[in-house]
């Protein structure tokens, strides 16, 4: 682990130092509603938006933003703590070259690894096409500051990947969707990890080359999982199992990669050990509710936190903030927590209560 927070480290820093025409970092964020920002605001027909209340009403300003909790996302905390902007939704600044050469977000809520996953959710972007906007980007600074510059910010920015949650919650754990029926388990995570390949390595060829996937948490535990449980509020471990394989199976994929692909730095962040000890030590983080979401949501009409929905009395007792996603509260601590993991070469103290 030492090394790895070292590797982690020396990996963002040299991407700073080495960025000839700014000291700041810049960042490409793609992933779904764990790190969305606002991109699916501009989607008229999406079924997976966020940008009403009760959503943002602890972000700055009050407001929903389109970011699917009551506050930020792990990203918006991250950057913060790198000392740079959280990079702003794809879809708001398309055309502003000024704005894309700092960096980018594509995320998008339904999004997943496979084109078909959330296809109920009429509108998102899948990762495919997030990586097309990627290329779009590209294009686009290319024509304002050059083929040679444009390839260096593309080689020295870093890449954050956090997918592949709805390719289960909205898609194969979905019984009547067609996966769900093609698929046996191992079928369906050879489907992901071929696709995801297929779309790592296109990123490469765009030139990305320092990467950080963010692995998937325990979804078996999130309250949209748990009310399925036939021990009421239970986690699915079956569910689990299968992430977790999911996980080891990236893990070997990034490590193929990176001896395949000239300068590929492709690193995995494990997220499930830390996701699931605040899940099931809720009072050491300061929580007192860890197994149900603060904001009182119907999942049987998808989960989210509705304008006509009822909140709890203390949104920071509460790991989550609807069905799927953590709260502001929870988020702070996990992105702490990652952070300490991929910087800190000491052993992390205990979390103080929030």
């Amino acid at each position: 682990m030492a090394k790895l927070k070292l590797y982690f480290a020396a990996l963002v820093f040299t991407s700073i130092v080495s960025m000839s025409s700014s000291a700041s970092l810049v960042t490409f964020i793609f992933g779904d509603s764990l790190t969305e920002v606002g991109n699916n605001n501009f989607l008229r027909y999406s079924l997976a938006r966020s940008d009403f209340p009760w959503y943002g009403i602890d972000f700055s300003g009050g407001k929903a933003t389109g970011r699917f909790t009551n506050g930020r996302t792990i990203g918006d905390i991250i950057s913060a703590r790198l000392g740079i902007p959280s990079p702003p939704p794809f879809l708001a600044i398309a055309k502003d070259v000024n704005k894309l050469v700092k960096g980018v977000n594509y995320a998008s809520g339904g999004a997943g690894i496979l084109n078909e996953t959330g296809l109920y959710f009429i509108q998102r972007i899948s990762f495919e096409d997030q990586i097309n906007y990627f290329k779009l980007t590209k294009d686009t600074i290319r024509n304002k500051i050059g083929e040679k510059a444009t390839n260096t910010l593309c080689n020295e920015a870093m890449y954050f990947i956090g997918i592949g949650s709805n390719d289960y919650v909205n898609n194969y754990l979905q019984s009547f969707l067609a996966d769900s029926q093609q698929y046996t388990p191992d079928e369906f995570v050879e489907l992901l990890i071929t696709n995801l390949e297929k779309h790592l390595m296109r990123l490469h060829q765009l030139g990305a080359r320092k990467v950080i996937f963010h692995g998937l948490g325990p979804l078996g535990c999130i309250p949209s999982q748990r009310v399925k449980s036939k021990k009421k509020g239970q986690c699915l471990n079956q569910v689990n199992e299968w992430v977790l394989e999911f996980n080891s199976k990236v893990q070997k994929l990034l490590a193929t990669l990176n001896s395949r692909l000239p300068a590929a730095k492709f690193m995995f962040a494990d997220t499930y050990p830390v996701v699931l000890d605040l899940i099931n030590n809720p009072t050491s983080y300061g929580f007192k509710i860890s197994n149900t979401s603060c904001c009182n949501v119907d999942t049987s009409i998808g989960g989210l936190c509705l304008p006509n929905s009822k909140l709890c009395n203390n949104r920071r007792d509460y790991v989550f903030w609807d069905a799927f996603h953590p709260s502001d509260a929870a988020n702070e601590v996990l992105a702490k927590k990652l952070f300490s993991l991929m910087f800190s070469d000491s052993p992390s103290p205990a979390p103080a209560p929030h």
